[in-house]
């Protein structure tokens, strides 16, 4: 059973519609495409669905408000220098979140690849090449035991091997010469036994550099700065969940030396461990857009109504006999 806290936070990320949910929510037909514009779903046999379970990757996430649309349309019909845009939505989204800098990337996984990267190689351009091959490179990344999760090989990838660790004394004997990372999953914080204050604390002490999974991890909106003001180096989010950005795309933020080496490996450069991992003009102006709508948005409103809604589903099944909600 999900606590009330956990399924309201997830639950106002989702855009749900039908007759159980009441107005405001976009209705199926807004949902398949533009009024009047060809139905490709129908054309396919694909059948779009009321989305009542939360912003899963392999449900499609959320919808995109008209806004951000905008924003990836009006890019779609322009040409740019692809690395002197990154570098000024980067700066933007940046300063509106408050941290030191900020990437666009492909996805939360895709953030968490690059940051991995960046700590391993810096900016020197023949270990970004080396890689996944880390002789001579730091080879290990501490995760708490309470902490391994489904998406971790987004780290692996690097070649990195993970070790476990569960007590503050584990983890202080776990720091050898071969430490690159050490690597926190914002889901589990109250799960591990250290805690996230305490996390950061000991990269602090021992000069070791900390990365927060926190994917799917808004709202609430403070945590797209809590985490890298509590002095996290690397901070990562999902772009098509709480913020209804692109669900292909994706934020990375944190130190600035950190994210000019992310960028060394990510494209358009090539012949590195990122290459796969494109980001266009598309996704990059529809993640400042989600930004931007996110953060000027009135959400206390919003938050009533998710309650609202909630407590109307509460009530139904509560209804249903041998259900107790």
């Amino acid at each position: 059973m999900w606590p009330r806290r956990r399924f309201l936070e997830q639950i106002s990320a989702v855009p749900l519609i039908g007759g159980v949910i009441g107005a405001g929510a976009p209705r199926l037909d807004a949902a398949a495409g533009m009024k009047g514009g060809r139905d490709y779903f129908r054309e396919l046999g694909v059948r779009p669905f009321i989305n009542a379970a939360g912003t899963y990757t392999a449900m499609t996430a959320s919808l995109m408000p008209p806004e951000i649309m905008e924003a990836i349309n009006y890019a779609s019909r322009h040409y740019v220098m692809l690395d002197e845009l990154h570098d000024k939505v980067g700066e933007r989204i940046a300063a509106l979140v408050h941290s030191e800098a900020a990437m666009v990337t492909s996805g939360a996984a895709s953030a968490m690849t690059l940051g991995t990267a960046a700590v391993l190689t810096g900016t020197d351009r023949q270990k970004i090449i080396d890689l996944p091959d880390l002789t001579n490179m730091k080879s290990e990344v501490i995760i708490q035991k309470s902490h391994r999760f489904g998406y971790e090989h987004a780290v692996r990838n690097c070649g990195v091997r993970l070790v476990e660790v569960e007590t503050r004394d584990d983890l202080e004997r776990a720091i050898t010469a071969k430490t690159a990372m050490m690597l926190f999953y914002n889901n589990n914080n109250r799960e591990g036994r250290i805690q996230d204050e305490e996390f950061v604390e000991l990269g602090k002490k021992h000069g070791v550099p900390t990365f927060n999974d926190a994917a799917a991890d808004v709202p609430p909106v403070d945590n797209l700065w809590k985490y890298t003001k509590m002095g996290f180096d690397l901070v990562a989010f999902s772009g098509g969940k709480g913020l209804r950005g692109p669900q292909s795309a994706g934020l990375l933020l944190g130190r600035k030396d950190l994210m000019a080496a992310a960028r060394l490996n990510a494209p358009p450069n090539g012949n590195t461990v990122g290459r796969g991992l494109k980001v266009n003009k598309e996704e990059m102006l529809g993640m400042l857009a989600a930004v931007e709508l996110y953060l000027a948005k009135d959400l206390a409103p919003e938050r009533r109504e998710f309650v609202k809604r909630a407590e109307t589903i509460r009530s139904q099944a509560a209804a249903i006999d041998g259900v107790r909600a």
